[in-house]
């Protein structure tokens, strides 16, 4: 059986170990703490991670301090709990910070099992945390790129705009196809998993470098969203004119246009909307439809040629 161990997995075992070993080297009590902090602490991101170690550096002096507090007015007991976690957990909520709240647990255990309020414990607990969190911070600050997988969405995208595109047109020049729209249902789950990525990669970089990923794949599911309103109109043009003919070619040569370069182009742009326009302008030299189906079938070309000069204004 092939096991996949991903970087994030790598992360988080060398700064479970370098949490213990240095802790451990400083002759810490509850050493071992600084390598459940630091676990708890590595994320998919450099911004998640460091709202975790803030949200986890509160809540766990919160707990040390309000649970040494606690204790040594009622005592140290098990029924103390009780009343911490009814006044604890309603305060971290309210801070906002109830992500370190399994964090802060395990700092106020070590509170009840010390059963004194020293200095020295104290300045260990604080190391403990300082040794786990600044691990973590360490450890999640590098952020391999993942331009390339980024760059091979945006291709895969294209390549699944072009297809639908170029069964668009197939349908509107020959009148027929067999084409079952897999397509469709292919680049929603790439765009999905697209602006995912495009998120981590927002998050990692927003300081540093101009994120471009997630306007562009938001761009491509305005597009998909047109061709999506597009079909009904294209599907009900059941014969074959040469007006549908005519927007056939346009929509064959942005197919063209999206496998060549996928990257917007004001030029193509203003190339495409002339190519439009002077199929508007057949379309309306032509005499009056004379017939329901006529008028039907000028109706959806109509339809079309609205989505798709929406479509265009993407490009």
């Amino acid at each position: 059986m092939k096991i996949n161990i991903g970087f994030r997995t790598i992360k988080t075992a060398i700064g479970v170990s370098c949490s213990v070993f240095i802790a451990q080297s400083l002759k810490l009590e509850y050493y071992s703490s600084s390598g459940i902090l630091t676990l708890l602490c590595i994320q998919k991101s450099r911004k998640r991670s460091n709202k975790a170690i803030l949200s986890r550096l509160v809540a766990c002096m919160l707990g040390m301090f309000g649970s040494t507090a606690l204790f040594e007015a009622i005592g140290y007991a098990p029924y103390s709990f009780l009343v911490l976690l009814l006044l604890f957990i309603p305060l971290c909520v309210k801070l906002r910070v109830q992500e370190g709240l399994a964090s802060s647990s395990v700092i106020i255990m070590h509170v009840y099992m010390h059963r004194k309020a020293e200095t020295a414990f104290f300045l260990n607990e604080l190391l403990v945390v300082a040794v786990g969190l600044g691990v973590a911070l360490l450890v999640n600050w590098y952020m391999p790129s993942i331009d390339k997988q980024l760059n091979r969405y945006k291709a895969e995208a294209n390549r699944l705009i072009a297809a639908i595109l170029d069964e668009y047109a197939n349908y509107l020049k020959n009148g027929y196809t067999m084409w079952d729209g897999k397509e469709l249902l292919q680049l929603s789950d790439v765009l999905r998993r697209a602006s995912q990525m495009a998120q981590l990669e927002e998050e990692n970089y927003r300081q540093g470098r101009n994120n471009s990923y997630r306007q562009y794949f938001d761009n491509k599911r305005r597009q998909m969203e047109l061709l999506e309103r597009m079909l009904p109109a294209v599907s009900q043009i059941t014969a074959q004119v040469e007006q549908g003919v005519r927007i056939g070619q346009v929509i064959e040569r942005m197919s063209e246009y999206l496998r060549q370069s996928p990257e917007p182009n004001g030029e193509r742009h203003d190339y495409f909307y002339e190519m439009l326009r002077s199929v508007r302008e057949y379309h309306k030299g032509l005499p009056l439809p004379k017939t329901r189906e006529e008028f039907e079938l000028r109706a959806n070309l109509f339809a079309a040629a609205n989505e798709l000069e929406r479509f265009i204004d993407t490009l």
